[in-house]
């Protein structure tokens, strides 16, 4: 951590590795906190990643400009993805323990946005309720709406049992209707149980959950390389704009086109700058 200016974005999350073949190294880094910590950097923040990992070398270039706290673990949590017809198939293949509260800087605790990206249910209740009340606190739902298997590690829907004390205090949710295994009335109970909620759909834009009333939001119209870390760009895409602007329709709508970028590439290498998502929320081509 510098002595510098404390962030006026916070994330807490996990930091993983994911598993890659096709790199000389066999892995990225990536979960919520890494694309959602380079985004936030990328469109001009001052960014503070909270994590639990392992001592990983690698990760200080790949989080460069990103002012760090690591809660040191013996392992750093793992994923296995395998993209099917039908959609992701995970696997959890090593987990580092939870983040605690106290590992939060008191000075990082009053941020004007904070973003919870739980991966493997390692942000508890204490670290919700650990920003002050005028901090922004916007999440995304996967990290605590999944579990996996001992045996094989493969990565399945669970209920969420105490989810009303966690929305208590979050100003916002991000979540896609896979994380709550495509059910219906799970997608209803958390988005309408919310302060307010985003709901992502891929390439069909998604759905804004607010006051009781529901609007859609587009998506733009470019190819798809991987999707891969789209939804974490957009949730912290989302909560910045949100903070900024109070307008959820409008926040919806630039953050989809923040997480156009990602999908046309592999990893962290197409996350924009704000010159480009300006251009592109300017001039960028819808879906019909």
């Amino acid at each position: 951590m510098s002595g510098g200016p404390p962030p006026d974005v916070v994330v807490v999350g996990h930091v993983t590795r994911d598993l890659v073949s096709s790199v000389p190294s066999g892995f990225t880094f990536g979960g919520t906190a890494t694309f959602a910590s380079v985004a936030a950097h990328r469109l001009g923040h001052r960014v503070g990643l909270v994590t639990a990992c392992a001592a990983e070398p690698a990760m200080g270039g790949a989080l460069a400009g990103i002012d760090l706290v690591v809660a040191r673990a013996q392992v750093t949590t793992t994923f296995e993805n395998h993209y099917t017809s039908t959609g992701r198939v995970q696997y959890v293949r090593a987990a580092a323990p939870p983040i605690a509260s106290t590992s939060i800087p008191e000075r990082w605790r009053d941020a004007p946005v904070a973003l919870l990206g739980p991966v493997a249910q390692e942000v508890r209740r204490d670290v919700v309720h650990a920003f002050c009340q005028q901090t922004t606190v916007t999440a995304t739902l996967q990290g605590w709406v999944r579990t996996w298997d001992e045996v094989s590690g493969r990565v399945r829907p669970v209920d969420w049992d105490d989810y009303e004390a966690f929305l208590d205090r979050i100003d916002a949710v991000v979540f896609s209707p896979v994380d709550v295994g495509s059910d219906p009335a799970l997608v209803q109970r958390y988005a309408e149980r919310a302060r307010l909620a985003v709901v992502t759909e891929a390439s069909d834009g998604g759905v804004v959950w607010h006051q009781g009333a529901r609007f859609r939001y587009p998506a733009y119209d470019v190819e798809e390389v991987e999707p891969t870390g789209a939804g974490d760009a957009f949730a912290i895409a989302f909560a910045i704009e949100f903070h900024a602007t109070g307008d959820p329709e409008h926040s919806a709508r630039y953050a989809s086109c923040v997480a156009s970028f990602v999908v046309e590439g592999h990893g962290t290498s197409r996350v924009p700058t704000i010159d480009a998502v300006r251009e592109r929320f300017r001039h960028g081509r819808l879906r019909a």
